[in-house]
């Protein structure tokens, strides 16, 4: 059964794919279905920002659609990026750029104070219009410059002490079993099923 996930970033329906492993739901980006409507996250939480996303999409199909925001908080700046994750630096801005703007704002705060989570909420309207939303967090620290090829976005400077690695060094398995959005992806397929 096909589910649309509310993105075009092939990396996130790749990522989802993996946990749907097994189970009769396989997903696909909006684009692919010819779906790319102008979408305004422009809520304050992040089960808001997905519920706009996947009710937008919802309009425009009458399959399951499914949508995320996630980001990064830290503690030490009240939470921030937050909600502004994907476009804390700007709009186009590169990680490194991001990268460069946490440190900024870090500034002279001791590293043990240097912690952070990462937050997903999913949102899924099913073809009925009825919706739910689920989250999930994963601690960790911040390290002071990037480590590790694997994952995308802020993965590569947040570090996870129990594992002693950046959830870009861990292989996916791993990082989906633990991660924010692995485990909330984990309670929407409870949820589907």
């Amino acid at each position: 059964m096909k589910i649309i996930i509310a993105t075009g970033n092939k990396d996130k329906v790749r990522e989802i794919n993996e946990v749907l492993a097994g189970t009769e739901f396989e997903a696909v980006s909006m684009k692919s279905e010819g779906i790319d409507p102008e979408i305004i996250e422009d809520a304050d939480t992040f089960e808001g920002n997905a519920l706009i996303k996947a009710r937008t999409v919802h309009q425009y199909t009458d399959c399951y659609v499914m949508a995320d925001d996630s980001g990064l908080c830290i503690d030490a700046l009240d939470g921030a990026p937050g909600v502004y994750s994907a476009r804390f630096a700007g709009e186009d801005s590169t990680y490194e750029e991001k990268f460069a703007k946490i440190y900024d704002l870090l500034g002279d705060t001791p590293k043990d104070k240097w912690t952070a989570r990462f937050v997903c909420a999913i949102a899924v309207v099913r073809p009925d219009g009825s919706e739910f939303t689920v989250r999930g967090e994963c601690e960790g620290v911040l390290l002071d410059h990037p480590q590790g090829e694997n994952g995308f976005g802020y993965d590569p400077i947040f570090y996870v002490p129990s594992f002693g690695m950046t959830t870009a060094q861990m292989d996916p398995e791993v990082k989906n079993s633990i991660s924010h959005r692995g485990k909330a992806l984990n309670a929407m397929v409870e949820r589907l099923l």
